[in-house]
């Protein structure tokens, strides 16, 4: 970290079982930051859930320190952990005729977002096949996931693209945040719900298009489509 200094961004923890893991890590970050002199130095890390006993113990590790910001899913030591009959990472294991890493990307996913932590699946070792890295990708990204890690550049765009919205899933989202701003608001009635069309919102459906509308905006999106009063 000395060495480093400022080019040292993030910390990442990997194999993490318990929250007494984090929590160290915690201290030695704080009695780094206050030696003198060694500026740079990271606040934030990151914890790597790769085996079952600390997919056990994930809601503790979410919790353990200020200073985390992400959990992990490392795939390939956690299929070992608990004899997963597959050899290709992050693959569905033969035989299996449903989705055998959904409870585990979903413990994980509540965890970090009870904590309002970044949730990343982890890494698709079979970097010339784009289409599973895709298909795998998809899955953590249709629960909820922020992101998932690339090993390879032609991985990268494929990231990108699963993880962000459509442009059309943004126009809508915008859509009803302006709505919602507009019938929530005293000209258009002070409703605390109404339709769109054929659709009704409220402020569930706000919340939900805060999220699809920030991830657009974050990619540099602008929105095709706005609402203010009927007719206008």
């Amino acid at each position: 970290m000395e060495g480093a200094g400022p080019q040292l961004d993030c910390l990442m923890l990997p194999k993490v079982q318990d929250a007494e893991q984090v929590k160290a890590l915690d201290l030695l970050l704080t009695q780094t930051r206050e030696d003198d002199g060694l500026g740079g130095r990271p606040d934030r890390h990151r914890s790597q859930i790769e085996n079952a006993r600390g997919l056990m113990n994930v809601d503790a590790i979410a919790a353990a320190s200020p200073r985390l910001e992400t959990i992990i899913f490392g795939p390939a030591d956690f299929m070992a952990s608990i004899n997963m009959k597959s050899l290709v990472v992050g693959e569905q294991p033969p035989g299996y005729p449903a989705d055998a890493y959904h409870y585990i990307l979903m413990r994980i996913l509540i965890a970090a977002r009870a904590h309002d932590l970044q949730a990343i699946d982890g890494p698709y070792l079979q970097i010339r096949n784009a289409d599973g890295y895709r298909e795998v990708a998809r899955r953590a990204a249709a629960l909820g996931f922020d992101g998932k890690w690339v090993l390879h550049p032609d991985q990268i765009a494929a990231a990108n693209e699963i993880f962000s919205p459509s442009q059309e899933d943004y126009d809508h989202a915008e859509l009803i945040l302006d709505a919602y701003d507009w019938y929530t608001s005293a000209a258009g009635g002070a409703k605390g719900s109404a339709m769109l069309g054929e659709e009704m919102i409220d402020e569930a459906s706000r919340k939900m298009a805060l999220v699809i509308a920030g991830q657009g905006r974050a990619r540099g999106y602008a929105a095709h489509v706005g609402v203010r009063a009927p007719g206008e």
